[in-house]
This record gives structure tokens, C-alpha cells and sequence, in this order.
């Protein structure tokens, strides 16, 4: 897992907008401040879905580069870009059994399958959840 730094800015009166530096043209914007890391992790997604793989630039140079914007109240987030695959991979998991049957009960309440259910909540985990 890659991890890019992004540029939130917040003018009053305005959502947070999100850039990435690495990334021309990749930005996101979000209304609430719990919604910025996992609107950026979706906006990555999608960069990279027409877009070949950019190595990203550690925090000093990001920093470096966005002094200014920084000085006037913007900050830096890290932003976890997930690995994209199609390739499904059997694994073996030990969990507790009641945590299994609560899996399992929430998974089936949204029509989802253990599988799918685990893996969203592991994106949740890691972006955010919506």
C-alpha cells in the first residue's frame, strides 16, 4: 500500500478541498471534516484508474512545496491508496466465535456475502468510513 500526501484547504464558507501534489488533476472536496480521508481515498481510485503509477514524494518535499499554503491554514493528510486487484485469494482467518456470528448477522442484514462484508470494513478501516 502506497500512502500520498494531500493539500486540505478550507476557505469560510466552503467544503475542504482536497490536491495532491503527486497527482495533477486528482483533488476531492468534502463538507465535513469526517468525510475528507475517504472522499481523497476514493478520488485516488479513481486517478488511478486512467492514470500509470506516479511513486509519491515523501512528506518533507510535499511540505516544502506547499509552504505557503500551509502557513495560511491549510494542512497535510496521508492518504493510503489500496491495491487494486480482481484476483481473489483464499485465506484462513481465526476469529472469535462470536465475532464470527456477528459477521456473519450484519453481513447477511446487508445481502453480502462474509467475504465482502470483511473486506469493506477492512477499506472502512483503513479510508474511513462514509
Amino acid at each position: 500500500m502506497k500512502t500520498y500526501f494531500a493539500i486540505v484547504h478550507k476557505d469560510e464558507d466552503s467544503a475542504f478541498g482536497v490536491t495532491f501534489p503527486d497527482l495533477p488533476g486528482c483533488y476531492s472536496a468534502a463538507d465535513r471534516i469526517e468525510d475528507v480521508l475517504p472522499n481523497a481515498c476514493e478520488a485516488l481510485e479513481l486517478w488511478f484508474e486512467d492514470s500509470q503509477d506516479i511513486a509519491p514524494r515523501d512528506l518533507a518535499a510535499i511540505s516544502a512545496e506547499a509552504a505557503l499554503d500551509l502557513a495560511q491554514g491549510a494542512f497535510i493528510i496521508a492518504v493510503p491508496r489500496l491495491s487494486a486487484s480482481s484476483k481473489t485469494v483464499r485465506v484462513n482467518l481465526s476469529l472469535e466465535a462470536g465475532m464470527l456470528a456477528d459477521i456473519d448477522s450484519a453481513a447477511a442484514a446487508r445481502r453480502m456475502t462474509r467475504s465482502a462484508f470483511i473486506t469493506e470494513a477492512a477499506r472502512n478501516e483503513i479510508c474511513g468510513a462514509h
